[in-house]
């Protein structure tokens, strides 16, 4: 590792602190739209040119595409199946090599399951942070999550932006939701640190977010800068233990949150922010790995010009800023700031020093095959845990749920949902029939009261629960997530093939965490 940074100009180092995101689905071969969009971030065709001008410490595996103007072409994403995923990982990995130095780079990804999950066509699909936190049994947490990082180490990712260490307050906080495990922090204390554990048992570095806790605002930082404002007492017992819990159990990287949390520094976004990314984070926490910037690209860090933002950044605490709006004004940024004495040397080889630490260190693991992703073993591990978290907050308790025949209702952009649950419901037992019989009706993230249809017999929340408040279902459900393994276990317990031993972990209005 000495020897890499001893290789290092001040550009290069500069590069080694930013991990912005590429487009297309290879890493030396894109189609025209992903070849334009590179272009436009970086002066370059492909991620492998990107790394080679940058010398680029890392990259974020993104979902999204370059738009298009003509509509001509279908770009492709960065996530289209495993087998692709490995193949452009292994291919970022050689551009790294040939940089000064030869680092491994950091790939990390937004994998958190539940409704922000990049990799989902052929992988084992967890349930969400909420369903964990229903079920409240950590170990079986953990087992999921080593599952998680083994299929994500399998595709060559070394870093998910995961757990969710935020505790949930208002519930108008959507943002965040069902991504986080429940409204109690010494509950999420226990979750946050399996899922921590697992991640790093399997060889992929944990990353909590979003510090120092994004949980207590109905504010949305990709919209503007929410406004935090619980007491310095509330925030110690509330927000910090998850995070505290999460370090303790090994994550190797923390993400900053664009907040303003006003009982540690009132006015100033906590990513740019000494008081929280250095007193609170280095000296409360003891936190000794990397610092991660949430996207430079959101509102609150586009407050000043790219290079400044960066430089503010890296003063304040954080070894690596992520998705940069510009990356040439950031690394310039960076570079300037060393020449001028605004940023000490001592600083940026600090947050080097941590990067190439852990980057190496996970290089040095090995990598399980790819056949271990989405495989049966996989699903068997993740069931207890979906199992687990069913709960059921009005209606019987044992025995089927509602009298067959059934029939499965759900807006449009559930019909992937639905199709599961119907087939699910047919695997237990269940006839399903196109109309008729007791409704089902599916609802979750985004959906309103006026999604509701009010003469279903059964109403299924896969998302946070507060949406069954304004039901009047004889008999309510929450699942807290869409994935296949939710749905299924559902299914048994409609069927009376299996009980709903979930509890939610959220205050439901008018209803009980469990009527069972």
């Amino acid at each position: 590792m000495a020897a890499a940074l001893a290789q290092m100009s001040d550009a290069d180092l500069a590069g080694q602190v930013l991990m912005p995101y590429a487009y297309g689905s290879s890493a030396t071969s894109v189609d025209k739209t992903s070849a334009a969009g590179n272009q436009g971030l970086a002066g370059v065709n492909t991620p492998a040119e990107m790394i080679a001008k940058f010398h680029l410490g890392g990259l974020i595996l993104v979902g999204f595409t370059a738009q298009d103007p003509t509509g001509t072409t279908n770009p492709t994403t960065n996530v289209e199946n495993p087998k692709q995923v490995r193949e452009l990982t292994e291919g970022l990995q050689a551009a790294a090599r040939q940089a000064p130095g030869g680092a491994p780079l950091m790939i990390g990804i937004d994998q958190e399951y539940g409704v922000v999950t990049r990799v989902t066509d052929g992988v084992t699909m967890l349930p969400s942070a909420m369903a964990a936190g229903a079920a409240a049994q950590p170990q079986l947490t953990e087992n999921a999550w080593r599952t998680a990082g083994e299929e994500l180490a399998a595709m060559g990712v070394t870093v998910d932006f995961a757990p969710v260490a935020d505790t949930l307050g208002p519930p108008t906080n959507t943002v965040i939701g069902s991504r986080s495990f429940g409204a109690d922090a010494k509950a999420n204390e226990a979750q946050v640190a399996a899922a921590v554990r697992g991640l790093e048992k399997a060889g992929v570095t944990a990353g909590l977010k979003h510090f120092p806790g994004h949980g207590h605002t109905s504010g949305d930082s990709h919209d503007g800068l929410p406004v935090v404002t619980q007491s310095r007492a509330t925030w110690d017992t509330q927000d910090l233990p998850p995070f505290r819990a999460g370090v303790g159990a090994g994550a190797g990287v923390v993400m900053s949150g664009h907040l303003d949390v006003q009982a540690l520094d009132k006015g100033v976004p906590a990513t740019f922010s000494h008081k929280v990314m250095t007193d609170e984070l280095r000296g409360k926490l003891k936190f000794t790995g990397v610092a991660v910037t949430d996207a430079m690209n959101m509102p609150p860090a586009m407050k000043w010009p790219p290079g400044e933002a960066a430089v503010r950044a890296l003063n304040a605490g954080n070894d690596m800023l992520l998705m940069p709006p510009d990356i040439t004004a950031a690394r310039d940024g960076i570079v300037a700031a060393l020449k001028d004495g605004s940023l000490k040397r001592e600083r940026l080889v600090e947050a080097v020093t941590r990067i190439l630490t852990l980057k190496f260190r996970t290089a040095a693991l090995s990598r399980p095959d790819l056949t271990t992703v989405g495989s049966a073993a996989h699903a068997a591990a993740v069931s207890p845990l979906a199992a687990a978290s069913i709960t059921v907050l009005r209606g019987p308790c044992s025995g089927p749920l509602v009298p067959g025949p059934v029939s499965v209702s759900a807006d449009p952009v559930r019909e992937t949902a639905k199709q599961t649950l119907i087939k699910e419901l047919q695997a237990a037992g269940v006839k399903v029939q196109a109309s008729g019989g007791s409704l089902i009706r599916l609802v979750g993230y985004g959906d309103k009261p006026a999604d509701l249809d009010q003469k279903a017999a059964v109403t299924i929340g896969m998302d946070t629960p507060h949406l069954l408040a304004s039901s009047s279902s004889p008999v309510l459900v929450a699942t807290y997530s869409s994935s296949r393994v939710s749905l299924s276990a559902a299914a048994k317990v409609i069927a009376g093939k299996a009980k709903a031993p979930g509890r939610s972990p959220v205050a439901v209005a008018g209803l009980p965490r469990s009527a069972c």
